[in-house]
């Protein structure tokens, strides 16, 4: 597969590295990754991390919050590439595990993980309700699903603000509403199902990225990646923006717990 055909390739990972931080691929950077986890105990536990990206927070899990193992998971060769070498980098490839995988099962036997996370990377998964029940069935009893995507207020035709939205990504979204993933959730067999919206910190994250964008980053940007690739992240997140403070495009912490 040629680069161009992966929606993760090598020019995208190095721009939103630039705008997120080294090794994150979605917003907050580590701060916000981490916040997923509020209150868990990652200490000597053995993750699975869904769209592990390029590993920064594999990494993260592993030396900053003391997990015993990390296996990343992802579907484009690229990103599994830059993950494998931050994790060799680190000196801890004998605690992170990077495999590139096809959409599907996730091939794990059962109750195989203490914990399974995912940051901003399960809106690429169509089947929310498949999805639930595959991560309990690889969870331990007692484990915990904590993850992060970006949802849709509902489940209704998108507007024609978001459907503007979505096909400036171009990154083959399959969004779904919070009131749909606490159903696939709790059929699965979830309990102490939790869902906190992120719109309110996002839509002032993302006028400060946009202003970024195109205000006194544009320059070295443009320069860095190209002036039509700027041009047209400046086209994408004019549209972002616009969904996010209609409330529409609604990222969510999500966490379910496996029961004993």
């Amino acid at each position: 597969m040629s680069d161009s055909e992966y929606l993760y390739d090598d020019l995208h990972i190095a721009f939103l590295e630039d705008l997120w931080g080294e090794g994150y691929l979605s917003p907050g950077g580590a701060e916000e990754a981490a916040r997923v986890l509020d209150g868990l105990d990652v200490k000597g536990k053995r993750i699975l991390d869904i769209g592990c990206g390029s590993g920064a927070i594999a990494v993260m899990l592993v030396r900053d919050l003391g997990a015993a193992h990390v296996t990343g998971i992802d579907v484009e060769s690229p990103v599994c590439a830059a993950a494998t070498s931050r994790a060799e980098q680190a000196g801890l490839s004998d605690r992170i595990t990077i495999r590139e995988v096809t959409p599907g099962p996730f091939g794990f036997p059962d109750a195989s993980f203490d914990i399974v996370y995912s940051k901003d990377s399960i809106i690429h998964i169509p089947d929310k309700e498949a999805l639930a029940s595959e991560v309990f069935r690889i969870l331990k009893p007692g484990g915990w699903f904590a993850a992060s995507d970006w949802l849709i207020a509902h489940d209704d035709t998108p507007s024609p603000e978001m459907q503007a939205y979505i096909k400036a990504e171009a990154l083959d979204f399959a969004m779904a509403s919070p009131a749909r993933y606490r159903r696939a959730l709790d059929r699965a067999g979830f309990t102490d199902i939790a869902l906190n919206n992120r719109n309110p910190w996002y839509r002032v994250v993302a006028r400060d990225e946009l202003a970024r964008l195109s205000g006194p980053d544009n320059a070295r940007l443009s320069a860095t990646y190209g002036a039509g690739f700027i041009a047209s992240q400046i086209a994408t997140w004019q549209a972002m923006t616009a969904v996010l403070d209609s409330g529409e495009h609604c990222p969510h912490h999500l966490r379910g717990r496996r029961p004993f």
